[in-house]
């Protein structure tokens, strides 16, 4: 599959809060900034593939988005893998283009948490909730104290990475939170579920966004010269919940990467810049570890020293991440590494030909990594 699909047009909305707007018209914004990317019409689509929102579980919720674009595509569907599911259609699409299955498919996600319902952010979890395991973060604090004890890593490597991504999105003005900090404004952040504080947790954002994909061939026929290609994708699942996880300072996010590598036919010391999911600093640190990307027990202190920034070894989540562009689940890091890749990113890396992007959902429950490369 190694660059046979290419993503040919990206858009979203403005992120942050939409008071009276809901889900599906986000989503319907975006596709049409999507296809005037692409420079298509509307009507030569024949798949659309939306990640289940997240605040509002829907059956049938592909058909009823396709028919709110005016669309009768060949293939709809919805998934929910949480926040890995963007990636997971983005690669579904491409073999389902290869397959001959369609043709042009439109790859979607809107969700209203923020002015909406975030019942799903902070829901009791299951019978553990008597013993006070409520809300999302609750797990990653588990996580987060279970890798901070293992490798000795201080409160100001977890602060290292939301200095750096705060700092990207302040540049970003169509971001949800445009403000950076110091690294004595995380220290001093409230803790919210100890270990974590308040600027380890990514925002909860409204918003929608898109990406067209098609064949390589198709694009060259359309004449999209700036076509991303897509040189390699895998996944990886923890079926166990956190607290019946033997170790919870690896994760099969490093199964993720290992298929896409190898399809890509590169190495983690090939990748130019990196899109990681963040919806909390140490899942950057894992999935860094994960990809083989820093060592194991060295992200800490690898974030620490600048490695991160944008003239750094490794230029990280360069529109701002979920802990400043957008909370919205995983798309827009998809967004903004194809904008890296066209050489038309807000805060473009010189001369970067590779880029990692990485989605997670659940609590590190499931994973789903891809690798773009330059159109040129």
């Amino acid at each position: 599959m190694r660059g046979k699909a290419v993503i040919a047009g990206v858009g979203h909305t403005i992120y942050g809060k939409h008071p009276g707007r809901d889900r599906i018209s986000l989503i319907v914004e975006a596709c049409r900034n999507a296809l005037q990317d692409a420079g298509i019409e509307k009507d030569m689509v024949d798949g659309v593939l939306v990640k289940m929102a997240n605040s509002e579980p829907s059956i049938l919720y592909g058909q009823k988005v396709a028919e709110a674009l005016g669309l009768q595509p060949r293939v709809g569907a919805s998934l929910d893998q949480g926040g890995a599911a963007n990636i997971a259609l983005i690669s579904y699409a491409a073999m389902a283009v290869d397959a001959g299955l369609m043709d042009i498919a439109l790859v979607c996600y809107g969700d209203t948490p923020r002015t909406g319902s975030r019942q799903v952010y902070h829901r009791p979890r299951g019978d553990d909730a008597v013993f006070g395991w409520y809300a999302t973060a609750a797990g990653y604090a588990m996580i987060h104290q279970a890798y901070a004890q293992k490798h000795a890593c201080r409160p100001e490597h977890f602060g290292a990475v939301a200095v750096q991504c705060r700092a990207n999105g302040a540049e970003n003005p169509q971001g949800h939170l445009n403000k950076p900090i110091t690294l004595d404004d995380y220290m001093e952040s409230p803790l919210l579920i100890e270990p974590l504080r308040r600027d380890d947790c990514c925002l909860i954002s409204d918003g929608g966004a898109a990406v067209v994909v098609m064949s390589a061939e198709r694009a060259k026929q359309l004449g999209i010269a700036n076509a991303v290609p897509v040189l390699g994708f895998g996944q990886g699942q923890e079926s166990w919940d956190v607290h019946l996880r033997p170790n919870l300072t690896e994760t099969s996010a490093a199964a993720s990467a290992d298929t896409a590598f190898k399809m890509a036919g590169l190495e983690p010391g090939n990748i130019d810049v990196a899109q990681l999911y963040d919806c909390f600093t140490v899942t950057v640190l894992l999935t860094l570890e994960d990809y083989g990307l820093a060592k194991r027990g060295q992200a800490g202190p690898m974030a620490a020293q600048g490695a991160l920034a944008l003239d750094g070894s490794l230029p990280l989540n360069t529109s701002g991440g979920l802990l400043s562009e957008s909370g919205t689940p995983g798309l827009q890091l998809v967004i903004e590494g194809v904008r890296q890749m066209r050489g038309d990113a807000r805060l473009q890396i010189e001369g970067a030909k590779t880029c990692i992007v990485s989605n997670q959902g659940g609590s590190m429950h499931t994973h789903a990594t891809m690798i773009l490369g330059n159109p040129s």
